[in-house]
């Protein structure tokens, strides 16, 4: 992830539409232009998630770009518009601005299509506004399960249709395979569970939470943390006089960096794990060496960085960016390619390309991207389920803005 948001405006610079000639007939070259898709990027580019915005900003950059020089879409080009769901006042996500990112979205009848959010309760808060303009979003990151749940599809898509998908798994995998990761490779027998309050962090929390105890892990105990508090000493102190083995901590950043400062302080020899919204170089550089040494942490895709059969695109992006890209740049990667090849379907039929046809070309799209196969179920979730597990060990030869050098790669979760 780029380290500032002005790094993002010198990458941006995805073509609009340029001018080609085309002849008409034999006589004077009528000059045409190639029309637009406008994407709405909806990421949280302000606060304590802001590294991770800029790299999956990035991904998708990259990939539109790409399509753009290629003219993998005849007649049309990619033309990306900014939008941030973080606030100052909230220091991280706010699904209140998310909600009103979305409703500029779905007026703005040039943008086509959407990637993000990167937190599942800013997601919660676009779905069903995006539903209502019939406007497919693709996540590279937010895990939540309910929003793509036929139970609530009430809530989230009232006008029927699939618009929330997916280039992850959801916490449904995520956090009961990691239970099982504790139970049969970690061996732990007594735990306790906090979240940061949040959608993402409540409903990780809590599925991890379930899974364990089917694997016959006492939990002790259950916290809620308020993410604008700075001090976490008292439930830690708890923790510590209980004498469990480990914690476990579904949240993101803002809370996450105060937990691991604290608990390297109070609860040096528990074991520490968490979701994928510990993972990143925003963790890292927030809550520093030597408190996040040793925390375990899930990412809700396969291990793609790391994959030899992608260095040489992992260079371009270290090239461009004068940085490294993480696994949730390449889903942000892959959600751009799928949103490319669903438009270059619909455009291939020589019918126009709309949001209706692009949320209809995606829920059947089966594209092969940097990451693998992306194909979709009827509720719009990718249907690769792998969740992979790393833990924080510091390479003193790589900076924290290499996320992939500082996170070694464990091993695939166990599934339940």
């Amino acid at each position: 992830m780029l380290t500032r948001r002005s790094a993002f405006k010198a990458a941006a610079g995805i073509a609009a539409a340029a001018s080609i000639g085309v002849e008409a007939h034999a006589q004077a070259p009528v000059p045409a232009k190639d029309k637009v898709i406008k994407i709405g990027l909806n990421l949280s580019f302000t606060g304590a998630d802001a590294l991770g915005a800029q790299r999956i900003a990035n991904g998708a950059q990259m990939a539109f770009d790409e399509a753009n020089r290629k003219k993998t879409v005849k007649g049309y080009v990619f033309q990306i518009e900014k939008f941030d769901d973080a606030t100052a006042t909230a220091g991280q996500y706010d699904p209140a601005q998310g909600a009103i990112n979305a409703r500029k979205m779905v007026s703005d009848k040039a943008v086509l299509a959407a990637i993000g959010p990167m937190m599942s309760g800013v997601g919660k808060a676009m779905a069903p506004i995006l539903s209502g303009g019939n406007l497919p979003i693709i996540t590279p990151s937010a895990t939540n399960p309910d929003i793509t749940d036929p139970k609530f599809a009430a809530q989230y898509r009232p006008q029927g249709k699939a618009v929330f998908f997916r280039t992850v798994t959801t916490d449904a995998f995520q956090g009961p395979n990691m239970a099982n990761f504790y139970a049969d490779v970690l061996k732990v027998k007594t735990l306790f569970v906090l979240d940061d309050s949040g959608a993402f962090g409540v409903g990780i929390a809590d599925t991890f939470e379930a899974q364990a105890k089917k694997k016959g892990i006492t939990v002790v105990g259950r916290e809620r943390l308020d993410p604008k508090a700075a001090d976490y000493s008292a439930v830690l102190t708890k923790i510590k006089a209980a004498g469990v083995q480990a914690i476990y901590y579904g949240g993101v950043t803002q809370a996450g960096v105060k937990l691991a400062k604290q608990a390297y302080d109070i609860i040096p020899g528990a074991i520490k794990g968490g979701g994928d919204g510990i993972w990143g170089t925003d963790f890292l550089t927030a809550g520093g060496f030597p408190a996040v040494e040793g925390w375990y942490a899930t990412q809700a895709s396969p291990e793609l960085v790391g994959d030899p059969a992608l260095a040489g695109w992992n260079k371009l992006y270290a090239d461009r960016f004068k940085s490294q890209p993480d696994n949730y740049t390449i889903t942000a990667h892959s959600a751009a390619e799928a949103i490319v090849e669903a438009a270059r379907v619909v455009a291939a039929t020589g019918k126009p390309v709309t949001r209706d046809a692009i949320r209809d070309a995606l829920q059947s799209v089966k594209v092969k991207t940097i990451q693998g196969v992306v194909e979709f179920d009827a509720n719009g979730d990718i249907k690769s389920k792998v969740v992979s597990v790393y833990q924080i060990k510091k390479d003193a030869t790589k900076g924290l803005d290499d996320p992939s050098a500082q996170y070694k790669y464990l091993s695939v979760a166990p599934e339940s």
